[in-house]
């Protein structure tokens, strides 16, 4: 279960909207409970390169659980997004409905109004 994006930043960062996002982690939920739990995520960190995936789920459900119950759900989401840029090696791009980004390949982000 790779990350298929359509493309990478200049730092090697796989690129991907929040809907592309939210599509690729529901891969990793097993049960189909629509929440992402401890071994899911560890599953997901050990798919995208990332080392100490047990240590890094751990921390990463305790960071952005913000109903304590010991899950990522879709409330947690945007939070969870913020850690996965950290430590999943993705890069969230984060589009306004009047609005789109465009990465230059000096890694400068220009936004455009469309009309």
């Amino acid at each position: 279960m790779a990350i298929k994006t359509r493309s990478y930043s200049v730092d090697g960062k796989h690129e991907m909207t929040v809907d592309e996002f939210k599509r690729w982690l529901k891969k990793f939920d097993e049960d189909k409970d629509g929440k992402i739990s401890k071994d899911e995520l560890a599953d997901a960190i050990r798919v995208s390169g990332g080392w100490f995936a047990r240590r890094k789920s751990k921390y990463g459900i305790r960071s952005v659980d913000a109903n304590a119950n010991g899950f990522v759900d879709d409330n947690e989401i945007k939070i969870f997004a913020e850690f996965a840029e950290k430590h999943l090696n993705v890069r969230i791009l984060h589009l306004e409905s009047d609005e789109f980004t465009i990465q230059i390949t000096n890694g400068t982000t220009h936004k455009a109004n469309v009309t």
